[in-house]
């Protein structure tokens, strides 16, 4: 029987890819501002902002067996030139819009037999990197949340969170915007390339999965070796 897969956020970059990846035995639904590049006969595309819609006015069906909160942000900027505001912002897209969307779906994930949850953070979290102030702030969150999550519904849900490093996607484009810039980045990671949205999508797919049904309330980085191999 194919799975209820909700992605919030998904019609580009990695959420475009774990959709890809699922929509021929599963049933996938995402919520965001536009539809983009997606195929609409192969995945169901309903409007939605996480920072303006109430997510439990959307058509969705009564049981989600896969949450994917996909939006995030990258703005880099030394903790001089960062305002409290700017911090408000970085947690209520990263933070407080998963905890919202979370909330105004929990009855139908609890419908699944054992929904599988799955949120973003950065390895930034774990690395200490200048002029990450914010972002590692809001999806230090995350990190939280989702291990306090995992454990308040076990067995019912299981929460993991990827932890990327830079990955080729459209939010990452001005880190990318050519091949100088593109090169120092590949070279900070000891496989010395930036990450693919299919590296992140993959595993993504795999924890959505029945194949990854003993693992929960884990933080998996998927960031070529940097937040743990030191290869120069």
């Amino acid at each position: 029987m194919k799975k209820n897969i909700l992605l919030i956020g998904g019609s580009t970059g990695i959420g475009y890819q774990i959709a890809e990846l699922l929509n021929e035995n599963n049933n996938i639904f995402i919520a965001s501002r536009n539809k983009s590049e997606l195929d609409t006969s192969k995945v169901t595309h309903l409007e939605f902002d996480v920072l303006k819609d109430d997510i439990t006015e959307l058509d969705l069906p009564d049981t989600i067996d896969g949450l994917v909160y996909c939006p995030g942000s990258i703005d880099l900027k030394p903790f001089k030139m960062i305002n409290p505001e700017s911090f408000e912002k970085e947690m209520n897209l990263n933070f407080f819009g998963l905890v919202r969307c979370v909330k105004g779906v929990l009855d139908k994930l609890k419908n699944s037999d054992q929904a599988s949850l799955v949120f973003f953070s950065t390895v930034a979290v774990k690395v200490g990197m200048p002029f990450h102030t914010s972002v590692a702030a809001a999806k230090g969150a995350i990190e939280g949340f989702a291990k306090s999550l995992a454990a308040e519904y076990a067995p019912g849900f299981r929460v993991n969170v990827i932890a990327p490093s830079l990955t080729d996607t459209p939010l990452a484009e001005k880190l990318l915007s050519n091949d100088d810039k593109r090169n120092k980045m590949d070279q900070r990671h000891p496989l010395k390339r930036v990450g693919e949205p299919k590296d992140i999508a993959n595993l993504a797919a795999f924890l959505l999965s029945e194949n990854s049904s003993w693992i929960t309330g884990q933080v998996l980085g998927v960031d070529g070796g940097l937040s743990t191999i030191n290869s120069n």
